[in-house]
């Protein structure tokens, strides 16, 4: 039940000053977020992608309250692109983009967000890659359909990200599962309330597993994001079902999350995507992180006492 306290613990200013004072957290923090720049990013980017992996690249940062932010927020992810392209690397690195990044929740913010993201998704698209927008709290979903929906009139490959905690997302899943649609399914990384939400860890994988067959069986492309080994052998089970080839769905893991496995995947054959991210605002992210596995916690209590 720690899960919680996390989450709520990730809105905290008190609590993010504590730990973000803490000798260790860099050296922690480091194990999910291997960069703060760049060009510090990039040579992760060249080893993952010498190694058989894709890449989807997060610049970490969500707490936006000016308009100036947000576009700062945008012009980060052109440089970054500006970067794939000079490497040579666009079609195999991707963006995840969190909408609230781009001023989602100012005032004006649904019209603000999407005024700053297309550029982003045109600057991909011309390097041969594209832009998943991720999913955050439930308030928020409703306008990030609404601009993926605009996004892809013109650019039909941007991806979205759906929750299977929500109990809406089955729902959304039928209506998504169609033909050139690209959906991630994560289990969810918010704290949210039980009037829309299931609350239990067993509940949200069943949701999983059958939101998962939903996209199985539909026209579009799965992206399956989950370090479960037992949803990672459904998702396997169900792909054959469905008649899927290996290059007609991909997994996508943490950088940092059972490494092994992403290099296992890949040498099978599957699409083996790992989202990385990087930049100075982490904090979120990281509480994030902790918050969705007990273990995450437990490597940074160890490595807590270990350096106290």
């Amino acid at each position: 039940m720690l899960g919680p306290v996390i989450l709520a613990a990730s809105r905290s200013d008190r609590m993010r000053r504590l730990i973000s004072a803490a000798p260790v957290t860099k050296q922690v923090v480091d194990r999910f977020i291997p960069g703060e720049t760049v060009d510090e990013i990039v040579p992760i980017i060249k080893d993952l992608s010498d190694r058989g992996l894709e890449l989807t690249m997060d610049v970490v940062g969500e707490d936006i309250t000016r308009p100036d932010q947000a576009a700062a927020a945008r012009d980060a992810y052109l440089a970054l692109i500006d970067r794939l392209k000079e490497l040579e690397l666009g079609e195999r690195a991707e963006m995840s983009v969190k909408l609230s990044m781009f001023g989602q929740a100012l005032e004006g913010g649904h019209e603000l967000a999407l005024a700053n993201v297309r550029p982003v998704v045109e600057a991909a698209a011309a390097i041969g890659t594209t832009v998943t927008l991720d999913a955050e709290d439930h308030t928020t979903l409703d306008s990030m359909f609404a601009i993926h929906e605009e996004l892809r009139r013109d650019f039909p490959q941007t991806g979205c990200v759906i929750q299977a905690y929500l109990f809406r997302t089955e729902a959304d899943a039928r209506r998504l599962a169609a033909a050139g649609s690209r959906v991630r399914l994560v289990k969810g990384a918010y704290k949210e309330p039980a009037e829309v939400a299931y609350q239990q860890k067993h509940e949200i994988d069943k949701a999983y597993v059958r939101i998962l067959k939903v996209l199985m069986e539909g026209a579009g492309y799965p992206m399956i994001g989950s370090h479960d080994p037992r949803l990672i052998s459904i998702s396997q089970e169900l792909a054959r079902r469905a008649g899927r080839k290996l290059d007609e769905y991909e997994f996508q893991m943490l950088y940092g999350i059972r490494s092994d496995e992403h290099l296992r995947l890949a040498a099978e054959g599957h699409r083996m995507r790992v989202y990385t991210a990087y930049g100075t605002d982490w904090y979120g992210y990281f509480m994030r992180r902790l918050a969705e596995k007990p273990a995450n916690l437990r490597f940074f209590a160890r490595s807590i006492v270990s350096k106290g």
